[in-house]
């Protein structure tokens, strides 16, 4: 006649009052009529009653704030950021950039013909007869500019070095 499964899921919807009337009726007929049907409805209202009324839920204790904190207090509190921001690392990315922009300036003055004058204009410089292309395009530029990134990342492995020194120094001492 019916699946277990199909009357489980049938007698759930009428304790939680979800069945139509005719559904309704239905229901209460074979809990009458039909053994098997009493007896898992018994079983399933009584489960509900259970999970409904005798479940308390667990409260936290009244010191748990408390004892979290004591917890957190146990641990080292990061420093603030100008004890491990090293000033040193930062003077010298500094100093990488203002390089590399000397760099740049020094060969674009390089690349300029100072011999010949050029319109009326205040400066002595006529910006639209350098040759751009010439100064983005020069392998002499293009190797300065690799050295200067080999260089900074060679920096930045020792200083990542010297950190991770530091860190397992720490822990273990």
């Amino acid at each position: 006649m019916n699946t277990t499964p199909n009357m489980d899921e049938r007698l759930w919807n009428y304790i939680d009052d979800t069945v139509t009337a005719d559904e309704k009726s239905f229901i209460e007929q074979m809990i009458e009529s039909n053994l098997e049907w009493r007896a898992k409805y018994n079983e399933l209202l009584e489960l509900h009653q259970l999970v409904t009324h005798n479940i308390e839920l667990d409260q936290p204790s009244m010191r748990f704030t408390q004892n979290v904190m004591e917890e957190i207090g146990k641990y080292q509190i990061a420093p603030a950021t100008k004890n491990y921001i090293n000033k040193k690392i930062i003077w010298g990315i500094g100093i990488f950039f203002i390089t590399m922009i000397v760099g740049f300036l020094i060969y674009g003055f390089g690349q300029v013909n100072w011999s010949e004058t050029g319109s009326s204009s205040s400066l002595p410089i006529d910006l639209t007869k350098i040759d751009y292309s010439k100064f983005f395009n020069n392998t002499y530029t293009n190797i300065f500019m690799m050295v200067n990134v080999v260089l900074g990342l060679m920096l930045l492995d020792m200083y990542l070095r010297k950190k991770k020194k530091q860190l397992q120094e720490k822990h273990l001492g």
